[in-house]
């Protein structure tokens, strides 16, 4: 009778459970996420997360007390040189079980378990989404009050050009006047020179004749 027994024993011995377990965790250690069924899936994950929690303390003693359960140094290696600097920070719930489906042969349920920190598709979605949404208010707001101050600028600096254009052109208009006006008060004194230099014939009142006139008739 297995009243009061909670663990899944996988329909295998006590011996080959372990194995089995040692093998699936030197594997998710190796490659970072495995797929197998729902129910190996869930009876790895209490069995691996004490062994990464221990493995943030690298010591000898530690790597030996993990070694007992895994009996393979490369997976040692890995977990104690690569996977736990980077689950540090981290208080727990190292792994996630992602189902995916049922399979097609026996119809048994198929699931994903991987090391959070090592999914960095899923991170990265989430933190584009978080990002995007964030973009999208801050950009609305932000666009429209850099629009109107752009528009407000622009006129302010179209106005200013319009003020300082027309001075311009008034006084290139009052220069233009003052040398016209110099040409002109040059040429007057020689026209009255000219006119000074022309002698006038004398003549006598139209209509009438003068002594020498009669004489000569």
């Amino acid at each position: 009778m297995r009243h009061g027994d909670k663990n899944n024993n996988l329909s295998r011995t006590a011996s080959h459970r372990k194995a089995l377990l040692s093998n699936l965790t030197c594997q998710l250690f190796m490659h970072k996420k495995i797929v197998t069924t729902l129910a190996k899936a869930k009876a790895l994950r209490p069995y691996a997360e004490p062994l990464i929690s221990k493995a943030k303390e690298n010591t000898t003693h530690q790597r030996r007390i993990v070694f007992s359960y895994l009996q393979d140094k490369e997976a040692i290696k890995e977990l104690f040189d690569v996977i736990s600097p980077k689950i540090a920070s981290r208080p727990g719930g190292y792994t996630r079980i992602i189902k995916l489906g049922k399979r097609v042969g026996d119809n048994a349920e198929i699931a994903m378990i991987e090391l959070v920190d090592y999914n960095e598709i899923y991170g990265k979605g989430i933190e584009v989404k978080e990002e995007t949404t964030v973009k999208k208010t801050r950009r609305a707001g932000g666009s429209r009050k850099k629009a109107t101050a752009g528009s407000v600028a622009g006129k302010e600096a179209a106005d200013s050009t319009e003020n300082n254009a027309v001075p311009e052109e008034k006084q290139k208009e009052i220069a233009e006047e003052k040398v016209e006006a110099a040409d002109a008060n040059e040429l007057k004194p020689a026209v009255e020179e000219e006119t000074d230099n022309i002698v006038k014939p004398e003549s006598g009142p139209i209509g009438i004749e003068t002594p020498e006139e009669d004489a000569t008739k």
